[in-house]
């Protein structure tokens, strides 16, 4: 036991952690111009172990393409700095007044690490627009995906029943939460444009819905990182009673609103079938009464964007009026609201949705941690001064 805690505590193996966290970021970095920062933060820092590969836009790749160098990836690295730092002062510190500043970075730095993996694990952002004088809901990622059914009988709500995109594997039958029915993913196309082909959709497995109606198929496209290029993901579903197959269907992230829905017959039960962004709905409605796109004078350069929202409880108690506009967000029900692009026409208003429990950790850590300069740094200084005033 002494000699695990002897391993856990060394300040080799701080100093081999931050090399490889170094390394970490520097690879990242590299990456990050090919995957874009969302790809980039969950391959390299979101993950045990990374593997980086010679980019192939690289030069000399035709000779340098076969290297490949593993490495730790952030949550590893995190994990061991923490129990680095606690088994350290496990084995090796003992309180006193005299280290009272560096156990106040210590105890910063851990918290640090934990608001991290914490944000990690809870955070979550995602995107509302709302139209002037309209109200929404629900907010939406960008780069997640399900799979819906959608009972819509009831005139005060919908009932979603969601499969997340991460299931959708060709060949796979996934369970409808809540339902009796089941789903076969017969193709499933990571990136994909759908086009009017009445021959390419005869001899498509669709056999229900837009693709038979409308001949709409599918064409496969290389998932892209790029960040301003929209990764619109199509599949071909079967949908399964306990009794027999209902159909299955084409869906796609560009079979939206703009087309009819898409229906699932189920005995007596319809449901509507679509492949969208991740949606997370709220018990309250925003409704944006303005929006105000301010530039600089004889200028298009913009000055202010501000949304004055009404925000609409369950619970008409909880209302609450507000002014969104750059650096100055609203927070409600345990989101923060930030003022984040507009669209049609100065119409639109997109706030960016954030959630993270954990927000206030990070401002915590910091201040003990200047806190605990301060103090280390003024024992020292006055220590000083009193041998100087001898």
């Amino acid at each position: 036991m002494g000699t695990i805690f002897n391993f856990f505590s060394s300040l080799k193996l701080t100093v081999w952690l931050l090399a490889f966290s170094m390394a970490l970021i520097f690879f990242g970095t590299l990456d990050q111009v090919h995957y874009g920062i969302w790809h980039t933060q969950k391959l390299y820092f979101e993950s045990f172990l990374v593997v980086w590969q010679y980019p192939v836009q690289a030069p000399a790749y035709d000779v340098l393409g076969w290297i490949r160098i593993p490495m730790p990836g952030g949550y590893l690295l995190g994990g061991l700095l923490l129990v680095n730092l606690l088994a350290a002062h496990i084995t090796r510190f003992k309180f006193s007044w005299k280290k009272s500043g560096i156990f106040l970075v210590h105890f910063g730095l851990i918290l640090l690490l934990i608001s991290e993996l914490l944000t990690d694990i809870v955070a979550r952002e995602s995107q509302m627009a709302v139209d002037e004088g309209g109200r929404n809901n629900y907010s939406q990622t960008l780069r997640e995906y399900e799979l819906v059914l959608i009972d819509r009988t009831n005139p005060d709500y919908d009932q979603v029943h969601s499969i997340p995109a991460e299931l959708l594997k060709s060949g796979k039958v996934i369970d409808v939460p809540e339902t009796d029915l089941k789903v076969r993913v017969v193709r499933y196309h990571p990136n994909a444009d759908i086009t009017r082909d009445e021959e390419r959709a005869r001899q498509s497995p669709a056999d229900s819905g837009a693709s038979q109606r409308m001949g709409i198929a599918v064409v496969p496209k290389a998932v892209t990182y790029d960040e301003k290029t929209v990764v619109t993901p199509a599949g071909f579903f079967e949908v399964i009673s306990a009794e027999s197959s209902l159909g299955t269907w084409l869906t796609s992230t560009i079979i939206d609103d703009r087309f009819p829905p898409q229906m699932v017959t189920a005995g007596e039960q319809e449901y509507e079938i679509a492949l969208r962004d991740k949606r997370f709905y709220h018990p309250f409605e925003v409704e944006l009464i303005d929006f105000k796109h301010d530039k600089y004078p004889g200028t298009e350069i913009p000055f202010n964007y501000s949304s004055e929202v009404m925000v609409h409880h369950n619970d008409s108690t909880k209302n609450q009026k507000a002014l969104i506009y750059m650096n100055h967000p609203l927070r409600y029900e345990g989101l923060t609201f930030y003022q984040a692009s507009f669209a049609n026409d100065d119409k639109t208003s997109i706030f960016q949705v954030v959630r993270n429990p954990g927000w206030l950790l990070p401002y915590i850590s910091v201040l003990l941690m200047g806190l605990g300069m301060c103090v280390q740094f003024g024992m020292h200084f006055f220590k000083f001064l009193g041998k100087r005033s001898h």
